[in-house]
Protein backbone atom coordinates (compact mmCIF):
# COMPACT_ATOMS: atom_id res chain seq x y z
CA UNK A 1 0.00 0.00 0.00
CA UNK A 2 1.43 3.39 -0.98
CA UNK A 3 1.51 6.48 1.17
CA UNK A 4 -1.52 7.78 -0.71
CA UNK A 5 -3.41 4.58 0.03
CA UNK A 6 -2.52 4.84 3.69
CA UNK A 7 -4.18 8.23 4.10
CA UNK A 8 -7.42 7.94 5.98
CA UNK A 9 -10.53 8.76 3.98
CA UNK A 10 -12.99 11.18 5.59
CA UNK A 11 -16.24 9.75 6.96
CA UNK A 12 -19.36 9.85 4.81
CA UNK A 13 -21.09 12.97 6.14
CA UNK A 14 -17.79 14.79 6.48
CA UNK A 15 -16.84 13.80 2.93
CA UNK A 16 -20.09 15.27 1.60
CA UNK A 17 -19.53 18.54 3.45
CA UNK A 18 -15.98 18.66 2.15
CA UNK A 19 -17.19 18.10 -1.42
CA UNK A 20 -20.15 20.51 -1.16
CA UNK A 21 -18.45 23.51 -2.88
CA UNK A 22 -17.42 21.31 -5.79
CA UNK A 23 -20.88 19.76 -6.14
CA UNK A 24 -22.66 23.13 -5.91
CA UNK A 25 -20.30 24.60 -8.50
CA UNK A 26 -20.85 21.59 -10.74
CA UNK A 27 -24.64 21.88 -10.44
CA UNK A 28 -24.45 25.59 -11.31
CA UNK A 29 -22.40 24.91 -14.46
CA UNK A 30 -24.74 22.16 -15.59
CA UNK A 31 -27.79 24.34 -14.88
CA UNK A 32 -26.25 27.10 -17.01
CA UNK A 33 -25.63 24.65 -19.82
CA UNK A 34 -29.20 23.36 -19.72
CA UNK A 35 -30.64 26.89 -19.58
CA UNK A 36 -28.69 28.04 -22.62
CA UNK A 37 -29.64 24.84 -24.45
CA UNK A 38 -33.33 25.37 -23.67
CA UNK A 39 -33.27 28.99 -24.87
CA UNK A 40 -31.27 28.19 -28.00
CA UNK A 41 -33.47 25.21 -28.89
CA UNK A 42 -36.68 27.18 -28.33
CA UNK A 43 -35.40 29.86 -30.69
CA UNK A 44 -34.90 27.20 -33.36
CA UNK A 45 -38.26 25.53 -32.75
CA UNK A 46 -36.69 22.40 -31.24
CA UNK A 47 -37.17 20.58 -27.95
CA UNK A 48 -34.10 20.66 -25.73
CA UNK A 49 -35.43 17.66 -23.82
CA UNK A 50 -35.72 15.62 -27.01
CA UNK A 51 -32.14 16.48 -27.89
CA UNK A 52 -31.03 15.26 -24.48
CA UNK A 53 -33.06 12.07 -24.30
CA UNK A 54 -34.23 10.85 -27.70
CA UNK A 55 -31.49 11.44 -30.25
CA UNK A 56 -28.36 9.59 -31.34
CA UNK A 57 -27.12 6.96 -28.84
CA UNK A 58 -29.79 7.86 -26.28
CA UNK A 59 -32.39 6.46 -28.66
CA UNK A 60 -30.47 3.21 -28.99
CA UNK A 61 -30.26 2.84 -25.21
CA UNK A 62 -34.02 3.36 -24.74
CA UNK A 63 -34.72 0.79 -27.47
CA UNK A 64 -32.62 -1.74 -25.58
CA UNK A 65 -34.50 -0.91 -22.38
CA UNK A 66 -37.88 -1.25 -24.06
CA UNK A 67 -37.37 -4.04 -26.60
CA UNK A 68 -34.29 -5.87 -25.37
CA UNK A 69 -31.43 -6.91 -27.61
CA UNK A 70 -31.84 -8.01 -31.19
CA UNK A 71 -32.81 -4.74 -32.91
CA UNK A 72 -30.65 -3.79 -35.87
CA UNK A 73 -30.61 -1.45 -38.83
CA UNK A 74 -29.28 -2.54 -42.24
CA UNK A 75 -27.82 0.34 -44.22
CA UNK A 76 -27.82 0.56 -48.03
CA UNK A 77 -24.05 -0.02 -48.11
CA UNK A 78 -24.47 -3.35 -46.33
CA UNK A 79 -23.39 -2.23 -42.85
CA UNK A 80 -25.43 -3.62 -39.97
CA UNK A 81 -25.95 -1.44 -36.91
CA UNK A 82 -26.93 -3.77 -34.07
CA UNK A 83 -27.97 -2.65 -30.60
CA UNK A 84 -25.69 -5.37 -29.22
CA UNK A 85 -22.94 -2.74 -29.52
CA UNK A 86 -24.46 -0.94 -26.50
CA UNK A 87 -23.57 -2.31 -23.07
CA UNK A 88 -26.49 -3.13 -20.77
CA UNK A 89 -26.14 -1.30 -17.44
CA UNK A 90 -27.76 1.98 -18.50
CA UNK A 91 -30.70 0.25 -20.25
CA UNK A 92 -31.17 -1.95 -17.16
CA UNK A 93 -31.43 1.14 -14.98
CA UNK A 94 -33.82 2.79 -17.44
CA UNK A 95 -35.99 -0.32 -17.36
CA UNK A 96 -35.89 -0.41 -13.56
CA UNK A 97 -37.00 3.21 -13.21
CA UNK A 98 -39.76 2.66 -15.78
CA UNK A 99 -40.98 -0.35 -13.80
CA UNK A 100 -41.13 1.34 -10.40
CA UNK A 101 -42.09 4.91 -11.42
CA UNK A 102 -44.34 6.60 -14.01
CA UNK A 103 -41.22 7.64 -15.97
CA UNK A 104 -40.76 6.61 -19.58
CA UNK A 105 -37.59 4.82 -20.62
CA UNK A 106 -36.18 8.09 -21.98
CA UNK A 107 -37.13 9.90 -18.76
CA UNK A 108 -35.38 7.17 -16.81
CA UNK A 109 -32.20 7.66 -18.84
CA UNK A 110 -32.28 11.39 -18.15
CA UNK A 111 -32.74 10.86 -14.41
CA UNK A 112 -29.93 8.29 -14.31
CA UNK A 113 -27.70 10.75 -16.14
CA UNK A 114 -28.45 13.60 -13.74
CA UNK A 115 -27.84 11.50 -10.64
CA UNK A 116 -24.78 9.80 -12.13
CA UNK A 117 -23.27 13.13 -13.19
CA UNK A 118 -23.42 14.37 -9.58
CA UNK A 119 -21.95 11.07 -8.39
CA UNK A 120 -19.22 11.43 -11.01
CA UNK A 121 -18.46 14.99 -9.91
CA UNK A 122 -18.17 13.79 -6.32
CA UNK A 123 -15.91 10.94 -7.40
CA UNK A 124 -13.67 13.28 -9.40
CA UNK A 125 -13.44 15.53 -6.35
CA UNK A 126 -12.65 12.61 -4.07
CA UNK A 127 -9.78 11.45 -6.27
CA UNK A 128 -8.32 14.93 -6.82
CA UNK A 129 -8.74 15.89 -3.16
CA UNK A 130 -7.00 12.69 -2.10
CA UNK A 131 -4.04 13.32 -4.39
CA UNK A 132 -3.67 17.12 -4.40
CA UNK A 133 -5.99 18.58 -1.76
CA UNK A 134 -9.40 20.21 -1.53
CA UNK A 135 -8.87 23.29 -3.71
CA UNK A 136 -7.47 21.17 -6.52
CA UNK A 137 -10.45 18.84 -6.09
CA UNK A 138 -12.92 21.69 -6.55
CA UNK A 139 -11.04 22.95 -9.60
CA UNK A 140 -10.91 19.46 -11.11
CA UNK A 141 -14.68 19.08 -10.84
CA UNK A 142 -15.33 22.49 -12.38
CA UNK A 143 -12.88 21.81 -15.20
CA UNK A 144 -14.65 18.54 -15.93
CA UNK A 145 -17.98 20.40 -15.92
CA UNK A 146 -16.87 23.12 -18.35
CA UNK A 147 -15.37 20.84 -20.99
CA UNK A 148 -16.64 21.85 -24.45
CA UNK A 149 -18.68 18.62 -24.70
CA UNK A 150 -19.76 18.81 -21.05
CA UNK A 151 -23.42 18.90 -22.12
CA UNK A 152 -23.10 15.14 -22.71
CA UNK A 153 -22.96 14.79 -18.92
CA UNK A 154 -26.65 15.78 -18.89
CA UNK A 155 -27.73 13.56 -21.78
CA UNK A 156 -29.27 10.09 -21.54
CA UNK A 157 -25.87 8.68 -22.49
CA UNK A 158 -23.63 6.35 -20.51
CA UNK A 159 -20.66 8.73 -20.08
CA UNK A 160 -21.81 10.13 -16.72
CA UNK A 161 -22.69 6.70 -15.35
CA UNK A 162 -19.37 5.28 -16.47
CA UNK A 163 -17.35 8.19 -15.10
CA UNK A 164 -19.10 7.92 -11.73
CA UNK A 165 -18.31 4.22 -11.44
CA UNK A 166 -14.75 4.68 -12.71
CA UNK A 167 -13.95 7.62 -10.43
CA UNK A 168 -15.15 5.82 -7.32
CA UNK A 169 -13.35 2.63 -8.38
CA UNK A 170 -10.12 4.61 -8.65
CA UNK A 171 -10.77 6.26 -5.29
CA UNK A 172 -11.35 2.83 -3.78
CA UNK A 173 -7.98 1.71 -5.16
CA UNK A 174 -6.23 4.78 -3.77
CA UNK A 175 -7.68 4.14 -0.32
CA UNK A 176 -7.08 0.38 -0.28
CA UNK A 177 -10.72 -0.72 -0.66
CA UNK A 178 -9.90 -3.60 -2.97
CA UNK A 179 -13.22 -5.45 -3.10
CA UNK A 180 -15.15 -2.23 -3.69
CA UNK A 181 -12.77 -1.37 -6.52
CA UNK A 182 -13.27 -4.82 -8.06
CA UNK A 183 -17.06 -4.60 -7.92
CA UNK A 184 -17.13 -1.09 -9.40
CA UNK A 185 -14.70 -2.13 -12.14
CA UNK A 186 -17.02 -4.99 -13.02
CA UNK A 187 -19.95 -2.57 -13.26
CA UNK A 188 -17.83 -0.31 -15.48
CA UNK A 189 -17.39 -3.31 -17.75
CA UNK A 190 -21.17 -3.54 -18.06
CA UNK A 191 -21.45 0.13 -18.97
CA UNK A 192 -19.02 0.84 -21.81
CA UNK A 193 -16.28 -1.03 -23.71
CA UNK A 194 -13.76 1.37 -22.16
CA UNK A 195 -14.47 -0.35 -18.87
CA UNK A 196 -11.29 -2.22 -19.76
CA UNK A 197 -9.42 0.88 -18.58
CA UNK A 198 -10.73 0.43 -15.04
CA UNK A 199 -9.95 -3.30 -15.13
CA UNK A 200 -6.41 -2.44 -16.23
CA UNK A 201 -6.08 0.04 -13.35
CA UNK A 202 -7.22 -2.56 -10.81
CA UNK A 203 -4.84 -5.17 -12.18
CA UNK A 204 -1.90 -2.75 -12.34
CA UNK A 205 -2.47 -1.63 -8.76
CA UNK A 206 -3.00 -5.21 -7.54
CA UNK A 207 0.06 -6.68 -9.23
CA UNK A 208 2.23 -3.79 -8.06
CA UNK A 209 0.99 -4.27 -4.53
CA UNK A 210 1.72 -8.00 -4.65
CA UNK A 211 5.25 -7.30 -5.91
CA UNK A 212 5.78 -4.71 -3.19
CA UNK A 213 4.64 -7.10 -0.48
CA UNK A 214 6.93 -9.80 -1.86
CA UNK A 215 9.91 -7.46 -1.91
CA UNK A 216 9.37 -6.52 1.76
CA UNK A 217 8.82 -10.10 2.96
CA UNK A 218 11.53 -11.45 5.32
CA UNK A 219 14.12 -13.75 3.78
CA UNK A 220 13.68 -17.50 4.41
CA UNK A 221 15.25 -18.53 7.71
CA UNK A 222 15.47 -14.99 9.06
CA UNK A 223 14.24 -14.34 12.56
CA UNK A 224 10.76 -12.79 12.51
CA UNK A 225 11.59 -10.21 15.17
CA UNK A 226 14.35 -8.79 12.98
CA UNK A 227 11.88 -8.01 10.21
CA UNK A 228 8.77 -7.02 12.14
CA UNK A 229 7.20 -3.86 10.73
CA UNK A 230 4.06 -2.01 11.80
CA UNK A 231 3.41 -1.20 8.13
CA UNK A 232 2.98 -4.87 7.27
CA UNK A 233 0.82 -5.77 10.23
CA UNK A 234 0.49 -9.28 11.55
CA UNK A 235 0.34 -12.31 9.29
CA UNK A 236 -3.42 -12.66 9.63
CA UNK A 237 -4.02 -9.14 8.37
CA UNK A 238 -1.53 -9.68 5.55
CA UNK A 239 -3.37 -12.81 4.43
CA UNK A 240 -6.71 -11.01 4.63
CA UNK A 241 -5.38 -8.10 2.57
CA UNK A 242 -3.96 -10.47 -0.03
CA UNK A 243 -7.29 -12.25 -0.18
CA UNK A 244 -9.20 -9.00 -0.75
CA UNK A 245 -6.70 -7.98 -3.39
CA UNK A 246 -7.00 -11.32 -5.18
CA UNK A 247 -10.79 -11.12 -5.07
CA UNK A 248 -10.65 -7.64 -6.62
CA UNK A 249 -8.49 -8.95 -9.48
CA UNK A 250 -11.01 -11.72 -10.11
CA UNK A 251 -14.08 -9.50 -9.87
CA UNK A 252 -12.83 -6.61 -12.02
CA UNK A 253 -13.12 -8.22 -15.49
CA UNK A 254 -16.36 -10.13 -14.87
CA UNK A 255 -18.73 -7.46 -16.20
CA UNK A 256 -16.99 -6.85 -19.52
CA UNK A 257 -16.09 -10.50 -20.03
CA UNK A 258 -19.62 -11.65 -19.22
CA UNK A 259 -21.28 -9.31 -21.70
CA UNK A 260 -18.76 -9.89 -24.48
CA UNK A 261 -19.03 -13.67 -24.12
CA UNK A 262 -22.83 -13.45 -24.06
CA UNK A 263 -22.82 -11.42 -27.29
CA UNK A 264 -20.48 -13.96 -28.88
CA UNK A 265 -22.81 -16.77 -27.87
CA UNK A 266 -25.90 -14.93 -29.11
CA UNK A 267 -24.39 -14.04 -32.48
CA UNK A 268 -22.60 -17.35 -32.96
CA UNK A 269 -19.35 -15.49 -33.35
CA UNK A 270 -17.61 -17.04 -30.37
CA UNK A 271 -15.46 -15.05 -27.93
CA UNK A 272 -14.76 -12.40 -30.59
CA UNK A 273 -18.37 -11.98 -31.65
CA UNK A 274 -18.57 -8.52 -30.11
CA UNK A 275 -15.81 -7.34 -32.44
CA UNK A 276 -17.97 -8.44 -35.36
CA UNK A 277 -20.83 -6.35 -33.99
CA UNK A 278 -18.53 -3.33 -33.75
CA UNK A 279 -17.29 -3.99 -37.28
CA UNK A 280 -20.89 -3.61 -38.44
CA UNK A 281 -20.66 -0.04 -37.15
CA UNK A 282 -17.27 0.30 -38.90
CA UNK A 283 -15.71 0.76 -35.51
CA UNK A 284 -12.54 -0.88 -34.30
CA UNK A 285 -9.00 -0.28 -33.07
CA UNK A 286 -6.34 0.42 -35.68
CA UNK A 287 -3.73 2.26 -33.63
CA UNK A 288 -4.91 5.65 -34.88
CA UNK A 289 -4.22 5.08 -38.59
CA UNK A 290 -7.74 5.98 -39.77
CA UNK A 291 -7.83 9.05 -37.55
CA UNK A 292 -4.46 10.21 -38.84
CA UNK A 293 -5.68 9.77 -42.41
CA UNK A 294 -8.88 11.67 -41.53
CA UNK A 295 -6.79 14.59 -40.21
CA UNK A 296 -4.46 14.51 -43.23
CA UNK A 297 -7.43 14.69 -45.60
CA UNK A 298 -8.44 17.98 -43.99
CA UNK A 299 -5.45 19.72 -45.55
CA UNK A 300 -6.89 19.60 -49.07
CA UNK A 301 -8.57 23.00 -48.60
CA UNK A 302 -7.96 26.17 -46.61
CA UNK A 303 -10.98 25.82 -44.26
CA UNK A 304 -10.21 22.14 -43.86
CA UNK A 305 -6.58 22.90 -43.12
CA UNK A 306 -7.62 25.11 -40.22
CA UNK A 307 -9.80 22.29 -38.87
CA UNK A 308 -6.96 19.83 -39.34
CA UNK A 309 -4.56 22.12 -37.53
CA UNK A 310 -7.06 22.42 -34.69
CA UNK A 311 -7.31 18.63 -34.45
CA UNK A 312 -3.52 18.30 -34.33
CA UNK A 313 -3.32 20.92 -31.58
CA UNK A 314 -6.09 19.19 -29.65
CA UNK A 315 -4.43 15.78 -29.83
CA UNK A 316 -1.10 17.35 -28.93
CA UNK A 317 -2.68 18.98 -25.87
CA UNK A 318 -4.15 15.66 -24.72
CA UNK A 319 -0.80 13.91 -25.11
CA UNK A 320 0.97 16.80 -23.38
CA UNK A 321 -1.40 16.61 -20.42
CA UNK A 322 -0.74 12.90 -20.07
CA UNK A 323 3.02 13.50 -20.11
CA UNK A 324 2.59 16.08 -17.36
CA UNK A 325 0.52 13.58 -15.35
CA UNK A 326 3.42 11.13 -15.59
CA UNK A 327 5.97 13.77 -14.64
CA UNK A 328 3.89 14.80 -11.64
CA UNK A 329 3.92 11.14 -10.60
CA UNK A 330 0.21 10.63 -10.32
CA UNK A 331 -0.68 7.32 -8.64
CA UNK A 332 -0.29 4.33 -10.95
CA UNK A 333 -4.04 3.51 -11.16
CA UNK A 334 -4.78 7.02 -12.48
CA UNK A 335 -2.00 6.86 -15.06
CA UNK A 336 -3.06 3.43 -16.31
CA UNK A 337 -6.74 4.38 -16.44
CA UNK A 338 -6.19 7.71 -18.23
CA UNK A 339 -3.70 6.14 -20.62
CA UNK A 340 -6.05 3.35 -21.69
CA UNK A 341 -9.06 5.68 -22.05
CA UNK A 342 -6.99 8.08 -24.15
CA UNK A 343 -5.55 5.33 -26.34
CA UNK A 344 -8.95 3.76 -26.99
CA UNK A 345 -10.48 7.14 -27.81
CA UNK A 346 -7.76 8.38 -30.15
CA UNK A 347 -7.04 5.06 -31.85
CA UNK A 348 -10.61 4.03 -32.70
CA UNK A 349 -11.09 3.69 -36.43
CA UNK A 350 -14.43 5.42 -36.85
CA UNK A 351 -16.76 8.17 -35.60
CA UNK A 352 -14.00 10.77 -35.48
CA UNK A 353 -16.38 13.48 -34.32
CA UNK A 354 -17.11 11.49 -31.16
CA UNK A 355 -13.53 11.48 -29.90
CA UNK A 356 -13.99 14.48 -27.55
CA UNK A 357 -16.98 12.68 -26.04
CA UNK A 358 -15.01 9.46 -25.70
CA UNK A 359 -12.30 11.38 -23.81
CA UNK A 360 -14.83 12.74 -21.31
CA UNK A 361 -14.17 10.00 -18.70
CA UNK A 362 -10.40 10.66 -18.80
CA UNK A 363 -10.64 13.15 -15.93
CA UNK A 364 -7.13 12.46 -14.51
CA UNK A 365 -5.81 14.42 -17.50
CA UNK A 366 -7.39 17.51 -15.93
CA UNK A 367 -5.53 17.20 -12.64
CA UNK A 368 -2.42 19.16 -13.74
CA UNK A 369 -4.68 22.03 -14.86
CA UNK A 370 -6.67 21.78 -11.64
CA UNK A 371 -3.50 21.95 -9.58
CA UNK A 372 -2.35 25.04 -11.50
CA UNK A 373 -5.75 26.73 -11.07
CA UNK A 374 -5.81 25.96 -7.36
CA UNK A 375 -2.60 27.95 -6.96
CA UNK A 376 -4.14 31.09 -8.45
CA UNK A 377 -6.01 33.65 -6.39
CA UNK A 378 -9.65 32.53 -5.96
CA UNK A 379 -10.99 35.56 -7.85
CA UNK A 380 -8.76 34.87 -10.83
CA UNK A 381 -9.54 31.15 -10.99
CA UNK A 382 -13.26 31.93 -10.67
CA UNK A 383 -12.99 34.38 -13.58
CA UNK A 384 -11.26 31.78 -15.75
CA UNK A 385 -13.73 29.02 -14.93
CA UNK A 386 -16.74 31.31 -15.26
CA UNK A 387 -15.68 32.50 -18.71
CA UNK A 388 -15.06 28.95 -19.91
CA UNK A 389 -18.41 27.83 -18.45
CA UNK A 390 -20.27 30.41 -20.54
CA UNK A 391 -18.37 29.42 -23.68
CA UNK A 392 -19.01 25.74 -22.98
CA UNK A 393 -22.74 26.34 -22.49
CA UNK A 394 -23.00 28.21 -25.79
CA UNK A 395 -20.99 25.58 -27.64
CA UNK A 396 -23.07 22.75 -26.15
CA UNK A 397 -26.31 24.40 -27.30
CA UNK A 398 -24.90 25.04 -30.77
CA UNK A 399 -23.56 21.49 -31.01
CA UNK A 400 -26.76 19.70 -29.98
CA UNK A 401 -28.83 21.87 -32.29
CA UNK A 402 -26.41 21.05 -35.10
CA UNK A 403 -24.48 17.88 -35.80
CA UNK A 404 -24.65 16.64 -32.22
CA UNK A 405 -22.60 13.78 -30.76
CA UNK A 406 -22.27 10.81 -33.14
Amino acid sequence: MTDLEAREAPPGAGALRRAAPALLGYAAVRALGLLVLALWSAGRGKSAYTLLTARWDALWYTRVAELGYGYEVRLPNGDVHSNLAFFPLLPWLERLLHAVTPLSYADGGFVVSLIASLAAAWGVFAVADHVYGRRAGVCAVLLWAVLPVGIVQSMAYSESLFTALAAWALYALLTGRWVTAGVLASLCGLTRPVGLAVVAAVWAAGITSFVRDRSTAPAPGARAEEHASPLLGDRTEQRARRGRRTLALLLAPLGAAGYVLWVGHRTGGGPLGYLDVQAGWRNGFDGGYAFARFVADKFTSVPGALAGLGLIVGVGLVVRLYVVCVRQRQPLPLLVYAGVVTALALCASSYFGSKPRLLLPAFPLLLPLALALSRLRPRRSALVLGSVAVASAVYGALWLNGSGPP
